[in-house]
């Protein structure tokens, strides 16, 4: 099959038709697939920033959670005179009430100068230090059991941190026990340990 060339006039202007819708859909599909990409890469960004929100807000509400709990511990420190400087006075105090009580046959006890302690294993801190007020304490005692009542009563009557680091027992003098009408062997006890307080780093 052959055209001639008034044939071609007679289709040319079909063909031209043909040509442009063929253009303008190649446009059309072109541009409908740059819009596409162009939408995905925006939702893919709007996706990221609400992921991003939700983060934020999450850690904001953790934050405020452990703002009450911060803020609540950070009171009983207070409270127990551990945040500050030694309670030197108070621990002497309480120290002299225990001996009123007679808790034990007797005890004597020194108070060393506060000193920056640094435990082991590191204690993270935070943005205080530590310090430790060393304090020795001996003991005459009727029986093992007497030492652990004075310790209990120290903890819970005196406010502050205090910490054992070590506790010696050896045989002392028998006395006389009247109401059995027999002699009881007398212990004695030498412990050191120490009263703890925190500073914060940036009080003035």
């Amino acid at each position: 099959m052959t055209f001639s060339k008034s044939d071609f006039l007679l289709i040319k202007w079909s063909l031209l038709t043909f040509v442009l819708v063929l253009g303008l859909g190649s446009a059309a599909i072109i541009a409908s697939e740059n819009f596409i990409v162009r939408v995905q890469a925006e939702q893919r960004t709007a996706q990221q920033q609400l992921n991003e929100a939700r983060k934020q807000l999450s850690t904001a509400h953790e934050d405020r959670e452990n703002m009450k709990t911060y803020t609540l511990e950070y009171g009983s420190l207070l409270e127990r005179n551990i945040i500050g400087n030694d309670q030197r006075l108070d621990w002497i105090e309480g120290l002299e009430k225990i001996q009123r009580q007679n808790r034990v046959l007797d005890f004597k006890y020194t108070i060393a100068p506060q000193q920056i302690y640094t435990p082991l294993p590191h204690l993270d801190s935070g943005n205080f230090d530590l310090y430790l007020s060393t304090m020795t304490l001996q003991f005459n005692l009727l029986h093992e059991g007497q030492l652990i009542n004075f310790f209990d009563t120290l903890r819970s009557g005196i406010k502050g941190w205090f910490i054992i680091d070590h506790c010696s027992l050896e045989r002392g003098s028998l006395i006389s026990d009247p109401a059995n009408f027999n002699s009881i062997a007398q212990l004695k006890a030498d412990c050191s340990g120490g009263w703890l307080t925190l500073k914060n780093r940036n009080a003035k």
